[in-house]
C-alpha cells in the first residue's frame, strides 16, 4: 500500500493536507507528581441480563494509580461528588482533575452554571479543567484504562447483578494498583510510583482542608427533617415538607454540612452548632 501511495504522490493523484498532524509532532504530558492531576470519566458496561451500567473511573495521571472505580445504573451529579470524596479519603486532595465534558463533570456546554462537582472541587481549592469536545486524547490515560479494565472484565465471568460487578471492580482495583506491574512506570505498580514522589496538594493560598470528613446517603423524612450524627449527639437539620422523601447526599465537613439532591442541587448548606438538637431553616 506504501508503494502505490508514493507512485500515485508522484503523478499528482493526492491532495496534500497539511491539517493533518503527524502523531509525531503530538506532546505526551504527564503530571510530575502523584495527585498533581486526576483523570475521571465514565464508561459503559453491560450486566448478564444485558442491563446497561455506567462504570467512573478515576486515575491519578502521574502513577496511573486507580483512585476509584465504582459502578451505577445511571451516574449523577452527586455520585460523582461521593467517588470524589472516598478517593479524597484513601489518597488525599489533587491539585487538579482533568475530565470530559460530560453533564455530571461540568453545566458549561448546557447554558452556564455550576454542577455539583465544579462547585465541590472549587470549595476545597482544586482546578477543574475540561478536554476540548470530542478530544479524547486529552484524558487518554482513563480512557487507555477503560481498555484495560474491560479486556480484563471480559475474561471474568459476566455478572448479574450491580454488585457482583462492583465486587470485581474492588478485586481489580487492588490488584491493578499493588500487583500488576505497568509497562509505562518501568515495570512498577501504580502504589509503588505513588508513593515514590511526595505528592501534590491544592495551591490556593490560606486553604485549610478539614481533616475530617463524612460522606453518606440518606432520605429525608416525612417532617422535611434529616437525622446527623455529631460527637455521639443526634441533631436534626430542617429542609422543609417540600423536600420529604428525597434521596439526598450529605457532606459533613467538621461542622460544615452540605445537602445535595442525587441531579446535584444544594438543598441547604449550614455550620451545625454543637448545642442546639434541632438545626431551624434559616440558622
Amino acid at each position: 500500500m506504501s508503494t502505490i501511495w508514493r507512485v500515485l504522490t508522484r503523478r499528482g493523484f493526492v491532495a496534500p493536507q497539511p491539517q493533518k498532524r503527524p502523531k509525531s509532532s503530538f506532546v505526551r504530558f504527564e503530571a510530575f507528581q502523584p495527585n498533581e492531576r486526576w483523570q475521571a470519566d465514565l464508561t459503559h458496561w453491560s450486566l448478564a441480563g444485558g442491563a446497561d451500567v455506567e462504570i467512573l473511573n478515576i486515575v491519578d495521571d502521574h502513577s496511573r494509580l486507580l483512585v476509584a472505580s465504582e459502578a451505577r445504573p445511571t451516574t449523577k451529579a452527586a455520585d460523582v461528588v461521593a467517588s470524589f470524596h472516598r478517593g479524597f479519603a484513601a489518597h488525599g486532595f489533587p491539585a487538579s482533575v482533568l475530565t470530559d465534558n460530560a453533564a455530571v463533570f461540568t453545566a458549561a456546554p448546557r447554558g452556564g452554571g455550576r454542577c455539583a462537582i465544579e462547585i465541590e472541587l472549587d470549595a476545597l481549592g482544586i482546578a477543574l479543567r475540561h478536554s476540548s469536545p470530542y478530544h479524547p486524547q486529552t484524558c487518554g490515560k482513563v480512557e487507555r484504562f477503560h481498555q484495560t479494565l474491560k479486556k480484563w472484565l471480559a475474561k471474568q465471568p459476566r455478572t448479574r447483578s450491580l454488585e457482583e460487578l462492583q465486587g470485581q471492580l474492588d478485586w481489580f482495583c487492588d490488584y491493578y494498583n499493588t500487583i500488576r506491574p505497568h509497562r509505562a512506570l518501568g515495570r512498577r505498580t501504580p502504589a509503588r510510583a505513588f508513593a515514590a514522589r511526595p505528592p501534590a496538594a491544592p495551591a490556593l493560598p490560606g486553604l485549610v482542608v478539614p481533616a475530617h470528613y463524612r460522606v453518606r446517603r440518606d432520605r429525608i423524612d416525612s417532617s422535611g427533617k434529616l437525622t446527623l450524627r455529631y460527637n455521639s449527639r443526634l441533631h436534626h437539620i430542617g429542609l422543609g415538607r417540600r423536600h420529604a422523601g428525597v434521596r439526598v447526599l450529605v457532606l459533613v465537613a467538621d461542622l460544615d454540612v452540605r445537602i445535595l439532591t442525587q441531579e446535584g442541587e444544594l438543598l441547604r448548606q449550614l455550620m451545625l452548632d454543637p448545642a442546639r438538637d434541632y438545626q431551624p431553616q434559616g440558622s
